[in-house]
């Protein structure tokens, strides 16, 4: 019984932006819609001879729309092959699982939360050796690396929610040469600003519910590959057989907003540059964190490996201290006090309240996700807050 996927089609050489607008130029060959059907199906037709020459068999493993994604995500990343997941939780989790218990991996110490929390307990459970160091210096990468115990370096650039940026290229050089292997979390870079496979690392992560879908209606996770290797196999089997994949009608969603993705994230990339340089002279503002500022300290890595952007985020450390941060957050009318980052709408959050005990995040610290509004209106409610919040 045959179960391999159909080969996938060669775009043409098109523009990266062109094609993700038309979402790889997939039409309906039935109707001729510019808009693929949602295939919601879960089981398939056998073939007179048994066989499932179709390339699908079940919808827990594998789904034709779900494919459709996985090839944007493909394109952009410029990957042998992408999976969707359904969180990003999800597809982070299944490449630690796909290692074995007693391997060593090095992680930030500042990054996704959930997933530091997860790494702090459930993966120790599972066996895993976590040691999690300041991954924007690569010394202390080196001296973390274990030659032939280490087998994954997981880094997040930039860091929620300091912006921190490590070096891709040089961590990557470290690792391999260690025998182990990289996978980078590019959720707030996104594909459009950083292509991770192509500075060496062999898997990135997209936490898909924020930038890549960016309307804040899905759940969703990506990873791509830079080859389909034994640890790659792992993880595709993980997929299938923890039942992570993402559902056909989230896959569609997920399609829809990355149709928009270059236009969203160059948006919003320029509104947070824009409000970083205005609040770094802020009489109620002590610090802005933002990795395009030329006083944060890895501006010159993430110039060189974030090409057109530095992101949407941002972060402002408010004077007066934590009650006057809160305040802040409690005083704003066209921001949006909620968790989550990449939308189209603009959120603001007291990041250390949500993560709490342990948190490396000052208490001072609000988390900004710029999105597609106007600059000046969201300059001057924030202003208008921090102003209140001050008296």
């Amino acid at each position: 019984m045959t179960t391999s996927k159909p080969p996938r089609q060669t775009p043409p050489r098109w523009a990266k932006r062109t094609l993700t607008a038309q979402a790889m130029g997939h039409t309906d060959p039935i109707t001729k819609a510019v808009v693929p059907p949602i295939h919601i199906a879960t089981t398939y037709l056998r073939d007179p001879d048994n066989q499932y020459t179709s390339g699908y068999v079940y919808g827990r493993p594998d789904n034709a729309t779900v494919r459709e994604a996985e090839g944007v995500i493909a394109m952009w990343e410029e990957a042998e092959e992408a999976l969707v997941f359904s969180s990003g939780m999800s597809a982070a989790t299944c490449v630690f699982l796909a290692l074995s218990p007693g391997d060593h991996v090095v992680a930030p110490t500042v990054m996704y939360w959930a997933l530091r929390s997860w790494l702090l307990n459930d993966a120790r459970h599972w066996g895993l050796v976590v040691d999690f160091v300041d991954t924007s210096d690569v010394d202390a990468v080196r001296n973390a690396v274990k030659p032939g115990k280490t087998k994954l370096v997981w880094l997040e650039t930039p860091s929620n929610p300091l912006w921190s940026i490590s070096d891709i290229a040089a961590i990557a050089t470290i690792a391999h040469g260690a025998g182990a292997k990289v996978a980078v979390d590019s959720t707030v870079a996104t594909p459009v600003f950083t292509r991770p496979l192509a500075l060496g690392a062999d898997i990135v992560m997209h936490a898909a519910t924020k930038s890549l879908n960016g309307h804040s209606d899905v759940v969703a996770g990506a990873l791509a590959t830079r080859s389909k290797d034994a640890l790659w196999t792992r993880i595709v089997g993980n997929r299938k057989n923890l039942g992570a994949i993402l559902g056909p009608f989230e896959a569609f969603l997920l399609i829809r907003g990355m149709r928009t993705l270059d236009l969203r994230v160059r948006a919003a990339a320029a509104t947070a540059a824009d409000l970083a340089h205005r609040f770094s002279n802020h009489a109620h503002v002590s610090a802005v964190l933002y990795p395009g500022l030329r006083t944060h300290p890895g501006h010159d890595i993430a110039a060189r490996q974030m090409q057109g952007g530095f992101g949407g985020m941002l972060s402002i450390r408010v004077r007066g201290g934590e009650a006057s941060a809160v305040a802040t957050a409690a005083s704003v009318a066209l921001w949006k006090r909620a968790t989550s980052l990449g939308g189209v709408e603009s959120l603001i959050e007291h990041r250390a309240s949500i993560e709490g005990a342990g948190t490396p995040c000052p208490p001072d610290l609000l988390r900004l996700s710029a999105g597609i509004e106007d600059p000046d209106d969201l300059y001057a409610d924030l202003d208008q807050a921090l102003r209140r919040a001050h008296g």
